[in-house]
């Protein structure tokens, strides 16, 4: 199955959090999407993997992607090595996205700096005809996808485009609230994260309207790339 987009995140729930409005919006405009978790989130502060696999898999389903992939790389623990650019290389050769989303260049958890690295070269390493790979048996062709672009996490890096989610909002909160092992929960005997605090949420939608302000959308999620932007048309760009 090929799909348009490929949405990679070093730990499930990292899509959800920082790109899945635009992929909601995506999906509602008939572009297909699939969803890679490079691992099972094993060293989260809640929850366990098991937990985390059926939430990742119920988020998926409410966002309506094709499908979730596991490439159980250690959490927290793995590094760009041959072994995991190979990884990656076979998932781009398999569904062949035209767009690949990773995760951000730099942010407060040391796996999303990583992993945006690790998917960047592969991204390109999947085109080298040379690098040899192949899937139940078939050799894989070379594929390298059109454009890379790494989603805004915690930190609050410069975007280099917004993306317009107003009308996706509540759904992208409802997608992102399936892993519910992780975030606010008065009854919860397990010891609080970065996440789970009573105002996660809000600053989740305070981010996306800050996004959104200078834009003149009502909500956003952001971008960069390491690649320059093309216009066509002066008045596309807001």
């Amino acid at each position: 199955m090929e799909v348009d987009i490929l949405a990679i995140g070093v730990h499930p729930d990292d899509v959800e959090l920082s790109c899945s409005g635009t992929l909601l919006e995506q999906i509602e405009n008939g572009y297909s999407v699939g969803l890679v978790d490079l691992t099972q989130g094993e060293l989260g502060t809640r929850g366990t993997p098991e937990i985390r696999m059926k939430e990742a898999q119920d988020a998926a389903a409410l966002m309506g992607a094709e499908f979730r992939v596991n490439l159980n790389m250690k959490d927290g623990l793995f590094s760009i090595t041959e072994e995991n650019l190979i990884k990656v290389i076979e998932v781009i050769r398999t569904y062949r996205p035209k767009i690949v989303l990773a995760n951000a260049i730099q942010d407060r958890h040391p796996d999303h700096g990583r992993a945006a690295q690790l998917v960047h070269q592969a991204c390109f390493l999947s085109g080298l005809r040379k690098i040899k790979t192949s899937k139940d048996g078939e050799v894989q062709e070379a594929w390298r996808p059109k454009n890379v672009y790494h989603y805004i996490q915690d930190r609050a890096l410069e975007p280099d485009f917004v993306y317009d989610i107003s009308n996706v909002i509540d759904m992208k909160m409802e997608v992102i609230k399936a892993f519910k092992s992780q975030f606010y929960d008065p009854d919860s005997k397990e010891p609080s994260s970065p996440i789970s605090g009573k105002d996660f949420m809000e600053f989740i939608i305070a981010k996306a309207r800050d996004f959104g302000r200078e834009a003149g959308f009502q909500y956003a999620e952001g971008f960069t790339t390491y690649k320059k932007i093309g216009v066509q048309d002066l008045f596309d760009i807001r």
